[in-house]
This record gives C-alpha cells, structure tokens and sequence, in this order.
C-alpha cells in the first residue's frame, strides 16, 4: 500500500470551509474496523456545496469530502467482510459527520458498507452513486404508495437533467410510466427523451407562486428541487397522488398549504438516502439492477479524475452539469 496518497479536503479557512488536495497516510485514517481501498467516487450537489463552500456540509473540520464511495476491502476487523470483498457507501454521515471518499483509503464502519451489486462495475455503481440510488428510493416509494400505473397518470420528475432526476426518469420509463421532465435547459430535451421522458415542462412555471390548489396533472412526482417548485407539484397532483421529496436544489422553505393534502389526499413522502435501513437500502439497490438500462446509464455518466473536482463542484452548483459525474480516485 502506497506510504502517503492523495485526498481533497474541507478545512477551515478563516472560519470558513475550503477545499484543498492534501497528502494522508494511513495513520491519519479513522479508526473504525474496515480499510476500503477507494477506486471511485461521484460528484452530487451536497458534494458541489461542499467543496465549492457554498455550503456548511462539513460539522467538523478537517473533513474528507465526498459522500458516497466503491472499492475493495483491504483489511476488516469485522466477521462481515474480508479482503477483497468489493463494496459500496452510501450516506451514513460520510463528507458531513464522518471522513469520505474523496481519497484513495478510508477506514469505515461495518455496517456502513453493501456487497458490490451483481451486474456493476465500481464505476457503473458510482455512476449510479447516491444521487441514483435516492431516485430508487423514490419510485419505490411512489409504486408503494399505490396511485401511479403503468400507462396512467404522468408522473412529474423535476430537476429532470440531475443525477436523481435523470436517474428517475429512466427508472420509471422502463417500469412503463409515463413521464414528464421539468429542466429550464431546452438543449437537454434530447437526452432526456432518450432516457424515456414522453413530455416537458420548463421549470419556470413551476418556480412561480401558484394557488394552492391547481389543475390535477401528475399521478406522482419525484422532486429534488424544493421550495415554491415542490409547492406547485403538491398543488397540480391529482386525487390521492404523491409526491417524493429528496432535494432542496431550490432552497429548504415550503411556501405551501395544506389544501391539497386535505381536500385532494395527496402524500408528501420524505426521501432520506443518508440513513436508510439496511431493507430499503438492498431494495433499491435491486430496483436499480433491475430496472436501470445499461444504456441509459452510459449516457447519464461521465469520467472525470480527482483533480478535476473543485471545477466540476462549482459547475453542478451553479447548474451547469447534466447527469452524474464520476471521481476516478486513482487519478
């Protein structure tokens, strides 16, 4: 194993939060009981905010960015996983609480850690990374629900050209749904078709202040944007419908009322990636076997090395990224 490596780093500068390359060894690690050597990584919003320091991710200082990572187990002190094991992390406070992936080792927690589904590479997995992952959590949650059909109802997904929005779209396409992609960028309408969008809404109108109770539309939605978007949504779903929400892209606020909640029925469901149970974690994991096109996923991802990140955090913060970026660690 190499003596010292590389990883990017939140520390505080002048009482503020700033990334930078820095050089650890393995002394420097955590002391928790499995040491993962990294390959991959992604870049997710929570990841641009944090390394752009346009947001507090980071509780304590210093902190390994990066929420999500794939590797293969080097050494474990844990009856659960063994060296070679390959695994992926997901959440658990990694980049906020607890060091993350933006560096070639980490030690973790057991339980932190899911077997490498069968059928992906490390790099397809972070392709799909948390950002996907969430967006299965989502159609589970919408199927679970019980009003969205194949064939129904259209079934909204804002933030449409993001990692979950692009991830839901091509999730709920091959499920047989009838979707709708709200994006404010016309030049990704292509892509979005090829993932199995059927019709677009620009994200404009739904940014606007509406009533509160409006023209039903959407069987369902997945929304990762927040604020007057996830209000407007909540407004248009029909009778007994539901809404998943698992974003905050537009900001934290919920300038909404309770009218459609009690006189239409429509859900509100709550999306949490970072602490999910073991059961809807391995789930979602094999909706997204199951479901995702290989294809799809192909077109949703790009490569990108280590030393690329603070420019790539910067562009998916300010909107300018389309699908999922993957870290090539190694590089």
């Amino acid at each position: 194993m190499a003596e010292s490596f590389r990883a990017l780093m939140i520390v505080d500068s002048d009482g503020k939060p700033k990334a930078e390359f820095r050089e650890l060894t393995m002394a420097d690690l955590p002391d928790h009981d499995v040491l993962v050597e990294v390959s991959h990584s992604t870049v997710n919003y929570k990841d641009g905010l944090a390394v752009s320091g346009k947001g507090r991710i980071a509780r304590r200082l210093p902190m390994v960015a990066g929420i999500d990572l794939a590797g293969v187990v080097v050494e474990s002190r844990s009856p659960d996983w063994g060296p070679g094991d390959p695994v992926i992390v997901n959440g658990w406070g990694l980049s906020e609480t607890e060091w993350g992936g933006y560096t070639r080792f980490q030690r973790l927690k057991p339980e932190w850690l899911i077997r490498l589904p069968a059928g992906f590479s490390p790099e397809q997995a972070m392709a799909v990374g948390t950002a996907g992952y969430t967006a299965a959590l989502s159609v589970n949650a919408l199927e679970d629900w019980g009003v969205i059909a194949p064939g129904g109802a259209e079934v909204l997904v804002t933030g449409a050209a993001g990692g979950v929005g692009s991830t839901a779209i091509s999730l709920l396409s091959q499920g047989g749904y009838k979707v709708t992609a709200a994006t404010g960028r016309p030049e990704t309408h292509d892509y979005l078709a090829g993932l199995g969008a059927t019709a677009f809404i620009d994200r404009a109108t739904l940014a606007e202040k509406g009533g509160p109770l409006q023209k039903e539309r959407w069987g369902g939605a997945v929304d990762s944007v927040g604020s007057t978007t996830l209000a407007n949504v909540l407004a248009q779903t029909i009778y007994g419908g539901a809404v998943t929400a698992c974003g905050l892209a537009g900001g934290m606020d919920l300038p909404a009322s309770v009218a459609p909640h009690i006189l239409r029925g429509v859900a509100l469901l709550g999306i949490d990636s970072v602490m999910a149970p073991r059961a809807r974690r391995d789930r979602a994991w094999a909706t997204l076997a199951a479901r995702l096109d290989k294809a799809h996923l192909a077109s949703i991802a790009r490569l990108e090395p280590l030393s690329a990140l603070p420019e790539i955090a910067a562009d998916i913060v300010a909107g300018r990224v389309r699908g999922r970026v993957v870290v090539d660690v190694r590089e």
